[in-house]
């Protein structure tokens, strides 16, 4: 078996609060993740910023307009992939954001099937994807 390639990725979310609700996705089929919830965001395409991702991510995963506040904290992983031989080095960027205010809508064939204000006392019970727990959401701190 040959070893495992490296990848960088780098991706940006947002953090959207509604009083004690937390603006959340859940990733769908095509995703390597399917069925855990985590922040609106994703991958930043060459040339773009992560405020800029985030935007635009915010839009095509929720249906909502986010506007960038400041930056809550950037975390890094390495995972070995199940599906292909990859060592992924995830370099993940999270901002706070405002959403206006608006319908929700889930993402029409991409990485997210689902979104949906969350309630902190709730997010215990939800599959969260393992760096949005380790983020500490359920504190409310964040």
């Amino acid at each position: 078996m040959a070893a495992p390639v490296g990848r960088q990725r780098v991706a940006a979310y947002g953090l959207a609060r509604r009083g004690h609700e937390v603006l959340l996705v859940r990733a769908s089929t095509a995703s390597g993740s399917q069925g855990t919830w985590w922040l609106p965001g994703g991958g930043v395409r060459f040339g773009e910023s992560p405020a800029e991702c985030v935007v635009r991510e915010f839009l095509e995963e929720t249906g909502l307009r986010a506007h960038v506040r400041h930056v809550l904290d950037v975390v890094s992983d390495v995972t070995v992939m199940a599906e292909e031989p990859v060592r992924l080095h995830s370099v993940r960027v999270i901002y706070e954001v405002e959403v206006d205010a608006g319908p929700l809508r889930p993402e029409v064939d991409g990485s997210t099937d689902a979104v949906r204000w969350v309630h902190d006392r709730d997010l215990d019970n939800l599959e969260l994807i393992g760096w949005l727990r380790d983020l500490g959401l359920t504190n409310s701190d964040v």
